[in-house]
């Protein structure tokens, strides 16, 4: 009864920000953090206690993960223009720092976030944060359809 719940709360949220995304080719940003927000504390199984200390370090992680990977996403566009073969290995190169930043940065993010959630949550963590995406993507294909 509590998933059905839970899923009827992220169709609620999400339907409206798939319709309205199909209008104006934009989303509600709030009504979809609040369904990522009840969707993983939901998956997760956080007590109250746990999500209070958990999103505010889960919040700042992601500001800082999509500013990295904004970076590297700069980084591939820059390869698209033709380059010298060395501008390509600096490139490369930057591809990799940047790639080694990220992983550095979930590392430490779930070496931290263990002590306030358990191992087991904070393993699957990865998963849930998938499993939200594809609930949303197969939404919108959904609707599409229609």
């Amino acid at each position: 009864m509590k998933n059905a719940f839970i899923y009827l709360l992220i169709s609620l949220f999400s339907l409206p920000l798939v319709a309205q995304q199909e209008e104006k080719s934009s989303y509600d940003k709030e009504k979809l953090e609040s369904a990522k927000v009840a969707f993983i504390t939901q998956r997760l199984d956080l007590t109250p206690d746990q999500a209070e200390k958990f999103w505010p370090l889960y919040n700042q992680h992601s500001k800082s993960k999509r500013s990295l990977m904004r970076e590297l996403n700069e980084v591939q566009k820059s390869g698209e223009e033709q380059m010298s073969d060395q501008e390509a290995v600096e490139t490369i190169k930057r591809r990799f720092d940047i790639e080694q930043k990220i992983l550095d940065l979930d590392k430490a993010f779930l070496n931290y976030i263990i002590k306030v959630i358990t191992p087991r949550q904070a393993f699957k963590l990865d998963e849930v944060n998938k499993d939200f995406a594809r609930h949303i993507y197969r939404m919108q294909k959904r609707n599409k359809e229609d």
